[in-house]
């Protein structure tokens, strides 16, 4: 089973592409916390995401540098050669799944969501067409405001 979560720190804002065809695309790179023991230096990852079409679009309109997301998807491998003959090698997480991890007043940069920090998401392999609408139209009233922690019962 091929299936990647990760949760961390987007490093540039993204920045919207499209195929020779049309097809939206965003390429960015997730800094993702390692564990670390007690008094150890904190130590990250940076790995690279991939989003395709309305989920590219939502990433691009709502995301930012150093906003906090959460992923889901599956990894994918692939190689080059480059110019002057070499094999290079890649290795990209495909998002399925792009979830907020903060308000905007939290993360304390730029973005253009002011809802909850419990989770808004857009999944791609979702079949229903109105949130796509939704999301490239700028709208986040559909976006419900959570009660704070002392009401939740866990």
């Amino acid at each position: 089973m091929n299936n990647v979560s990760l949760v961390g720190r987007i490093t540039a804002d993204p920045e919207l592409r499209h195929t020779q065809s049309g097809i939206a695309m965003t390429r960015f790179t997730l800094a993702v916390d390692r564990r670390i023991k007690s008094g150890e230096e904190k130590q990250a990852d940076f790995i690279t995401i991939v989003a395709w079409r309305q989920q590219a679009e939502f990433v691009c309109k709502y995301f930012s540098k150093g906003r906090r997301m959460a992923i889901t998807g599956s990894i994918r491998t692939g190689s080059y050669t480059t110019q002057d003959g070499s094999k290079r090698y890649t290795t990209e997480v495909f998002a399925d799944t792009v979830e907020f991890c903060e308000s905007k007043s939290d993360s304390g940069s730029g973005g253009n969501y002011s809802g909850n920090s419990y989770g808004s998401s857009y999944n791609q392999n979702r079949q229903d067409p109105a949130p796509a609408a939704t999301y490239s139209s700028g709208n986040t009233g559909d976006f419900e405001d959570m009660p704070s922690d002392d009401d939740l019962p866990f």
